[in-house]
């Protein structure tokens, strides 16, 4: 049976989705990234507004997104690489998307601080 017809029910659709989504988002960034840091060598003014934006909690909003992104997309990578490797990973991959799900939800959660942290204290004061 070929790769990617292993994806059974409705889970395995939304997870199949998840994993495409995500990889265009954390190309996105990867490619404004490479224009913003090579903005450095054109115009170092410029490079230190765009840093300055940085900073903003809206921003940080949106690195806390990255974070979803990547750690949803490793972990269902993984997922999918025993899925396909591991003789019986068709057979569990119900649960191995849940323990993905899961694991994600913790790691999200730990997150929060150390990525929002400084946006709430801006907000909010300390």
């Amino acid at each position: 049976m070929p790769a990617g017809t292993l994806y059974r029910g409705r889970e395995g659709m939304w997870s199949w989705v998840a994993h495409r989504v995500t990889g265009v988002l954390i190309f996105f960034f990867l490619f404004v990234h490479v224009l913003d840091t090579a903005l450095v060598r054109v115009s170092p003014e410029d490079y230190d507004k765009v840093v300055a934006t940085y900073k903003t909690p809206i921003v940080a909003l949106l690195e806390y997104g990255l974070v979803a992104a990547i750690l949803f997309h490793a972990l269902n990578g993984l997922r999918i690489i025993a899925v396909d490797f591991w003789a019986k990973g068709p057979r569990y991959q119900k649960q191995m998307l849940w323990s993905v799900v899961i694991t994600w939800l913790i790691l999200m959660a730990g997150a929060l601080y150390p990525v929002l942290g400084h946006a709430a204290r801006e907000l909010f004061g300390s």
